[in-house]
């Protein structure tokens, strides 16, 4: 928990001895008055009154709200923003309370006690903002400091009941956040957010209007984020189509931008009327002008993050231009004509308008071709989908007056397979990605795709702390992260267990996401997976411990926290298992049939109950957890057999009567000897990071210095002849310099491979999948024991295993070899 909350929440029962200057916000069931100034802005009154329904979830007392601009009572909670809020102003010009540090910051707050403040006033307690988002942040911060979790609404996280709440005397200071602009992209929304909030959450809609949106805006101030990008598939309304979205966004005062395939703002899928091919501004120049002018001049008054570029209708290439020369002619010109709209309608000197451009997938090489960007248009470097960032900021790049971003994926619908089902990026890849980008310049805007909200809540929790706050974020592993997510969401009484639940769990998914489990892709011949017997049976064994220790903690959980247990671990993390179960157990029988039919029917026996306990487990989520709250909002993947050509094929499963239980499920024996050593078990090192859950054991290994230094004492069985290593699939932090690793086997020679994997090729696909890029070593190998040593040159250098085997290695894997 944050370390300032001294007194902050007593527990039911407690009678805490407050010190005079001590601040007593419910006391003997009497919460104190809260006042804002009717002057400030919109969001300052949505925030305050969202304190006050947080300190009734608490206490069970309401405090009075009171828009005035001078406090008649006793003791007061006053919220407002400096130079908005006339009490406040008075208080600052009187020297009681300090507020030079809040001067001309970005989002910054204070949370003050304050003695005798004004006549007839004995106490109070002041949450006083830089701007609009810093005083809402600050009120929100009241409410996660007395229990209130970010997910009390989309998740029903219910806090823990108390019934007195006393702030401890001071002042403390929050802000300014580490990035600019950080926010979400809601994506891939047809099968969950889309029919949950059409039929289930705001019918009268009939799709995602403000209602749906006033909750997304309510949850990303609580999470300290300011920018949205919202959703733009077919299924749903364009956002500004109903112009009191716009609005709306204004009173919660978040910045509204639109993704890299919707510049200014329109969302080309549902606004572009015209034909298709019209869409081509080699051809149509005027009539797209035409097109974005319209949204500038609508939506010039509102505070944005205007797109620049163009591409396709839907996140395809841009259509026109047949080679590279005309593509780079044609989009600088296209800056150009969008940036004299914007001089036209929203600021003349529009260097002072933000702006981002995002080169995405086949503009990224357009860029590197010698695309001109504006100096002032913040670059927006993507991920590969998968979370590894394909390009960070060079040393010219990071002096750009624009400064650099990031866009990154928490989910994906595309090649080579999609993950829209479960939350199953681990925390500790996003917080390896995002502070090498954040420390190589990349802090103007932080975007991550959450797709639907829900699957996503522990990486949106994470990436957005990241964003808020780098540097204390960063020191703590992803053990110790979720462990601090778990106290602030369930409580502290079993935060630890939580944690380790869902290590392992973000762990296992890592080696293999559920939405991943088959080891061939759309268009392939399908083909078993390439685990061993032993793998397979450690894996399936791993996720039964797991689902054990979820079972045995169930019954302790209280029960206005069962629904937010469910969600949050119980759900995914049964969902996960079952799937593994429903896969293996479904491979098992296909090898075993012609063999050992009893077993493999018992296989199958396995596999269809797998498959059962997922649909089973997804009826409980969307009609019974908080009332059927969440009625359509989950959809295991593949939830239809739209965009098939990105999806895993639906399980396929044994016939009922070729199931029978009692037998022995087992993988056959491998006739195949490998050996592999987790790359933390090293001898010495020098230079190398340890990170704990980014891996298959324990962790990964990452060089934090060109020359970093590694030794490995091997132990080789006879008849192993070859080593590959196992490295994450990152890319070089330099793309200039690239990142190669020097090896060595004994005393031999020096072997230096080049770590290069290029996006949307065999060998990146099946990297990003398994989340392991396995770089044969061409090497003697002999038996018995001798030292590896590894030299790390370049940064973006991880090793998770080193892999011993008996003979060349795989052809598959052998793609990978540099």
């Amino acid at each position: 928990m944050r370390s300032w909350m001294v007194l902050l929440a007593c527990a039911l029962g407690a009678a805490p001895d407050a010190s005079r200057a001590a601040f007593l916000l419910v006391r003997d069931g009497a919460a104190a008055v809260v006042i804002t100034d009717p002057r400030d802005a919109a969001v300052v009154q949505i925030a305050a009154r969202d304190f006050a329904a947080d300190v009734e979830r608490v206490t069970g007392s309401r405090p009075i709200l009171r828009a005035l601009a001078v406090p008649r009572e006793k003791n007061v909670v006053v919220i407002g923003t400096l130079g908005r809020n006339r009490y406040i102003d008075r208080l600052a010009a009187a020297g009681k309370l300090d507020v030079e540090k809040l001067r001309g910051s970005w989002e910054t707050f204070l949370i003050a006690t304050v003695e005798n403040p004004s006549r007839g006033v004995d106490r109070a307690l002041v949450v006083v903002g830089s701007d609009r988002r810093g005083t809402a942040y600050g009120a929100y911060e009241m409410s996660a400091e007395i229990g209130v979790s970010p997910w009390v609404w989309w998740a029903d996280a219910a806090p823990l009941q108390k019934n007195e709440l006393i702030v401890p005397e001071g002042l403390r200071k929050f802000g300014p956040p580490s990035v600019r602009y950080r926010g979400i992209f809601i994506n891939d929304e047809d099968w969950g957010l889309v029919p949950w909030a059409s039929r289930t959450f705001d019918p009268q809609t009939g799709n995602l209007g403000p209602k749906t949106y006033a909750e997304v805006f309510r949850l990303l101030l609580r999470l300290k984020a300011n920018t949205l990008w919202p959703a733009m598939h077919h299924a749903s309304t364009p956002f500004n189509r109903d112009p009191a979205n716009a609005r709306l966004a204004d009173d919660f005062a978040i910045v509204m931008g639109s993704s890299h395939a919707e510049p200014m703002l329109r969302n080309n899928v549902g606004e572009w009327t015209d034909a298709p091919e019209a869409f081509n501004y080699a051809r149509n120049r005027e009539g797209v002008r035409a097109y974005w002018e319209q949204r500038v001049r609508s939506n010039a008054r509102y505070e944005s993050l205007w797109t620049l570029g163009m591409r396709g209708i839907h996140d395809s290439g841009m259509v026109g231009p047949a080679n590279t020369d005309d593509k780079v002619k044609l989009l600088e010109q296209i800056f150009a004509d969008q940036r004299a709209l914007l001089a036209k309608h929203a600021r003349p000197d529009v260097e002072h308008v933000p702006q981002i451009f995002v080169p995405y997938k086949e503009v990224l090489p357009l860029y590197e071709a010698g695309l001109r960007v504006p100096d002032d248009v913040t670059i927006v470097w993507p991920d590969d989908n998968y979370g590894y960032i394909r390009r960070f900021p060079d040393d010219i790049e990071r002096r750009r007056a624009g400064g650099s971003g990031v866009y990154y994926h928490l989910s994906y619908l595309g090649a080579p397979l999609a993950y829209l089902w479960l939350g199953t990026t681990p925390p500790a890849l996003v917080q390896q990605e995002m502070t090498r980008a954040y420390d190589l310049g990349a802090r103007r805007l932080w975007i991550a795709n959450v797709g639907d909200i829900k699957p996503a809540e522990i990486g949106m929790n994470h990436f957005l702390d990241l964003a808020w706050d780098v540097d204390r974020v960063r020191k703590k592993s992803q053990r110790e992260y979720l462990a601090e997510w778990c106290a602030q969401t369930f409580g502290s009484k079993n935060a630890d267990e939580l944690a380790a639940i869902l290590d392992e769990y973000f762990r296992l998914d890592f080696a293999r996401r559920p939405e991943h489990l088959q080891w061939w892709l759309p268009g392939e011949m399908p083909r078993g997976s390439s685990l061993s017997s032993t793998e397979v049976n450690e894996r399936l064994a791993r996720f039964d411990a797991i689902v054990a220790r979820v079972r045995a903690l169930a019954p302790s959980v209280e029960e206005p926290q069962r629904a937010a247990f469910f969600e949050l671990v119980e759900y995914p993390v049964l969902g996960a298992a079952a799937a593994n179960r429903r896969y293996f157990g479904a491979e098992r029988y296909a090898q075993e049939i012609d063999h050992e039919p009893r077993d493999a029917r018992a296989a199958a026996a396995e596999a269809r109950a797998a498959d059962a306990e997922i649909h089973d487990l997804t009826a409980v989520f969307n009609n019974q957890i908080a009332g059927g709250k969440w009625r359509y909002m989950m959809a295991p993947e593949p939830a239809d057999n739209q965009w098939a050509r990105f999806r895993a094929a639906a399980p396929s499963l044994p016939a009922e009567g070729l199931a029978q239980e009692g037998g022995r499920p087992r993988v056959p024996a491998d006739p195949h000897f490998t050996a592999s050593m987790e790359a933390e078990q090293f001898a010495s090192q020098s230079g190398w990071r340890f990170v704990q859950g980014l891996g298959r054991g324990e962790g990964s290994m990452l060089a934090d210095r060109d020359g970093a230094e590694i030794v490995y004492e091997l132990d080789v069985p006879p008849g192993i002849h070859s080593i590959e290593l196992g490295m994450l699939p990152l890319f070089a932090s330099s793309k200039k310099d690239g990142a190669s690793i020097e090896v060595r086997i004994g005393s031999g020679a020096a072997l230096t491979v080049m770590l290069e994997h290029a996006v949307e090729t065999p060998a990146w696909a099946h990297a990003v999948l398994d989340n392991e890029l396995r770089i044969p070593i061409d090497a003697a190998l002999d038996a018995g024991k001798t030292k590896l040593t590894l030299i790390a040159h370049g940064g973006g250098i991880a090793v998770d295993r080193i892999h011993l085997l008996p003979g060349p290695p795989h052809p598959r894997e052998a793609a990978a070899r540099p």
